[in-house]
């Protein structure tokens, strides 16, 4: 009985010593909570007046936010009287165990993060990039999704994404459209070229401020190329390469230039003859 008595005792000054711990654990918790709040409400206002972009925003904000907890975290486990020496030690070790099963994660995140630092494109900018070609929509901390233009989604992890080459064909707003077509030897080349760069300049998306021209590029073996190029706004491009391509069929032929294509002459040889 008294050793009943005694334990009862021992059981007692343990819940006394402990109801103040968790009681300050408590207190801690929520005002952490709160504050936390109050920091990231702050925190957003701050990356909207800069205008940062969304996509880094919400990282940082959620970088912030699990900052902030996992300090808090610490605060009320070394309130309630556990040792913070090991307990970091653990994490340290775990977190060093998840790093190298996520090796390659951590390298896509890295890549996250640099591609929201540099800013190489925008969401809604038409970029090529790991062999493939599309409007970028959706830049994540891990992957980059791209829309491609006959509607597929394309998913690169950001890391290949931030080592590779990236082409940003909407950087600049404008865009040189560049054509060849070939004529035929005996066709006259100075009315070939007036028939081209009449069909180019009569295009309405073509910009008249930027120069349009029509030059012998080249004297293949079937056919003389002449390389044509004009300029115009990034989302006209494919509308006017595809436009003028045809007119350009129809108009040379309806003036009787030929267009010549590789041709092979077959000689049949009887050798009982």
């Amino acid at each position: 009985m008294d050793n009943f008595f005694k334990k009862l005792t021992e059981f007692n000054q343990i819940i006394r010593e402990a109801i103040p711990k968790v009681a300050y654990a408590v207190i801690i918790f929520i005002v952490g909570i709160i504050l936390i709040k109050i920091i990231r409400n702050v925190f957003k206002k701050i990356m909207h007046r800069t205008k940062t972009s969304e996509t880094l925003q919400k990282f940082l904000g959620d970088l912030l936010n699990w900052t902030l907890k996992a300090l808090l975290f610490i605060m009320v486990v070394e309130k309630l009287g556990v040792p913070t020496s090991s307990f970091l030690a653990i994490l340290g070790t775990a977190g060093l165990a998840i790093g190298l099963a996520l090796k390659g994660s951590l390298s896509n995140f890295a890549g996250g993060v640099m591609l929201m630092i540099f800013k190489p494109f925008k969401v809604g900018e038409v970029i090529e990039a790991q062999g493939y070609t599309g409007k970028v929509k959706e830049i994540d901390i891990f992957v980059t999704k791209l829309l491609t233009p006959d509607n597929k989604l394309v998913i690169i992890p950001n890391g290949a994404l931030s080592n590779g080459n990236i082409v940003n064909y909407s950087a600049e707003g404008t865009r040189r459209i560049d054509f060849t077509f070939g004529i035929s030897y005996d066709a006259d080349i100075k009315q070939a070229k007036d028939i081209l760069l009449n069909i180019v300049n009569s295009n309405d998306k073509v910009l008249k401020d930027h120069a349009t021209e029509a030059l012998v590029n080249e004297l293949a073996d079937n056919s003389v190329n002449i390389f044509v190029r004009c300029w115009v706004n990034g989302a006209d491009y494919f509308d006017v390469y595809f436009d003028t391509m045809e007119k350009a069929k129809y108009a040379l032929d309806k003036a009787e230039i030929g267009i010549p294509y590789p041709q092979r002459d077959l000689h049949i040889y009887n050798h009982n003859a």
